[in-house]
């Protein structure tokens, strides 16, 4: 166990999300905000429900076209402490 402190944790994680032990971790750490950047709804969607549950609330979630003339679109969701 390392005793870390955190105000802001950016993640940016494949498009199968973040790992359960990695939720874990960051819910035990308790950042005051989360930028969590995301290329896949599904697992953003699955990954947000545990962060909500784990006491943070969603202020924000921004689309944005990174990849012009393709399907692909990222998304940067804000979260803090609730």
């Amino acid at each position: 166990q390392l005793d870390l402190q955190a105000e802001v944790l950016v993640v940016d994680p494949p498009r199968a999300g973040i790992a359960p032990r990695a939720l874990d971790a960051i819910l035990d750490l308790r950042p005051e905000m989360i930028a969590y950047i995301s290329c896949d709804p599904a697992t953003l969607s699955r990954d947000l429900k545990r962060l909500l549950k784990g006491g943070y609330r969603l202020e924000r979630v921004t689309p944005f076209d990174m990849f012009p003339q393709t399907y692909s679109i990222e998304s940067i969701s804000l979260l803090r402490t609730g």
